[in-house]
C-alpha cells in the first residue's frame, strides 16, 4: 500500500505585538490564530483601554494648567513644542480647550493644527488617546477635523511626543474667536454659532502671581479654582491647619468652600463676592500661597480642631475624575 502523505498546514507569518491591528471584537484575530479578535489579542487591548490612568499629564510641564484647561476653563489656547521637528507643512501646533462640534482635532486650511482637550476619550489614558489624536493631525489633509477613535495600546502618549522643556504658557480667551483665523468677517452661520458659544461661557481669568489658579464668574458668586501639585494628604492637612487658625480665607467675604479631585491632582475652591475681581485677589492669593507653604511643612500631629477641620473639608471633597 502506498504510505499517506503527511498533511502539513503551511505555515503563517508571525506577527509581532506591535503588528497586530485592532479590529472589531468578533472579528478574526489578526495574528493568525482562528479565534475572535476578543478572546485572543484583543484581552490586552481590553484591559489597557479600561485601565484608568490616575495622572494623565504627568511629567509634562505645568500639569496643573493642563488640568484646568480640561476641567475649570471654557475657553483658552496654548502653544504646543514637540520634541521632533514639525513637518514642512505644519506651521504650528495649538492645544484649545474645545473646538466646534467637539472635533477631537483640526487641520485648518493654512496646515496648522488645533488639538482640543475637552473630549470624551475612548481610553482610561487621555494623554495616549490626544497623542493618537496629534499625531493623526499632522498628515491629515487640510482643512478638515479629525475625528475620535480607540488609540492603539501600545501607542505614543502625550508625554512621549513633546517638548518636556517647552513652555506651557495657556492664554484664556472671553470667547470662540479663536475657532477661526478672521473672526471679524467670518460667515453668518459661523458668526451665529460664535455668539452661541461664547453666551454660554462662564468669565474666567488666570491669576498672575500664583500657578494654575482661575478666577471665574458667576451670575450669585465668583469663585477660585487652584490647582495645586501637593500629595492629597499633605495638602489636605496643611489646609486644615489653616482653617483651624482662621487663616484659610482670601480676605473679607471670602470663604474656601472645599476641593474636589481631578486627574489625581487635588483642586481647593474659594467662594468670593460678586464684587471681587480676579484683579482684587492677586494680593491675597499670593499670600495666602506663603501660609500654605509653612502648612505644608509643618509636620506636628493634627490637634482636634485641625481634625475638626479636616473632617469637614474631607467631606466637601467630590472627584471629577
Amino acid at each position: 500500500m502506498a504510505k499517506k502523505r503527511l498533511q502539513t498546514k503551511a505555515e503563517r507569518p508571525q506577527l509581532t505585538e506591535a503588528e497586530i491591528p485592532v479590529v472589531g471584537a468578533r472579528e478574526p484575530c489578526p495574528c493568525g490564530s482562528g479565534r475572535r479578535y476578543k478572546a485572543c489579542h484583543g484581552r490586552a487591548a481590553a484591559h489597557a483601554v479600561t485601565e484608568l490612568v490616575q495622572r494623565p499629564f504627568e511629567g509634562l510641564p505645568s500639569e496643573c494648567d493642563w488640568i484646568a484647561l480640561r476641567e475649570l476653563v471654557p475657553a483658552a489656547t496654548a502653544e504646543l513644542k514637540l520634541r521632533e521637528d514639525l513637518p514642512e507643512d505644519v506651521p504650528s501646533v495649538t492645544l484649545v480647550t474645545v473646538l466646534p462640534m467637539a472635533w477631537p482635532a483640526l487641520r485648518r486650511d493654512d496646515g496648522s493644527v488645533l488639538l482640543g482637550l475637552q473630549n470624551d476619550t475612548a481610553s482610561g489614558d487621555i494623554s495616549r488617546d490626544l497623542a493618537d489624536t496629534l499625531q493623526r493631525a499632522l498628515t491629515a489633509p487640510p482643512g478638515t477635523p479629525v475625528q475620535g477613535r480607540r488609540a492603539p495600546a501600545d501607542g505614543p502618549r502625550l508625554q512621549d511626543l513633546l517638548d518636556p522643556e517647552g513652555p506651557f504658557e495657556p492664554v484664556v480667551h472671553s470667547g470662540f474667536e479663536f475657532w477661526v483665523p478672521d473672526a471679524e468677517n467670518a460667515t453668518p452661520e459661523v458668526a451665529a454659532s460664535l455668539e452661541r458659544a461664547n453666551a454660554a461661557a462662564i468669565p474666567t481669568v488666570k491669576l498672575e502671581g500664583v500657578d494654575a489658579a482661575y478666577w471665574c464668574e458667576t451670575p450669585e458668586k465668583n469663585h477660585l479654582r487652584w490647582v495645586m501639585p501637593h500629595p492629597e494628604e499633605r495638602l489636605l492637612d496643611a489646609l486644615a491647619r489653616l482653617h483651624a487658625a482662621g487663616q484659610s480665607s482670601l480676605g473679607e467675604g471670602t470663604r474656601l468652600v472645599g476641593s474636589f479631585r481631578a486627574h489625581g491632582l487635588t483642586v481647593p475652591v474659594w467662594d468670593l463676592p460678586s464684587e471681587v475681581s480676579a484683579a482684587d485677589i492677586e494680593k491675597p492669593a499670593a499670600e495666602f500661597a506663603e501660609r500654605l507653604a509653612t502648612a505644608l511643612a509643618a509636620d506636628a500631629p493634627l490637634t482636634a480642631d485641625e481634625r475638626r477641620a479636616r473632617g469637614g473639608l474631607t467631606n466637601r471633597q467630590v472627584t471629577l475624575s
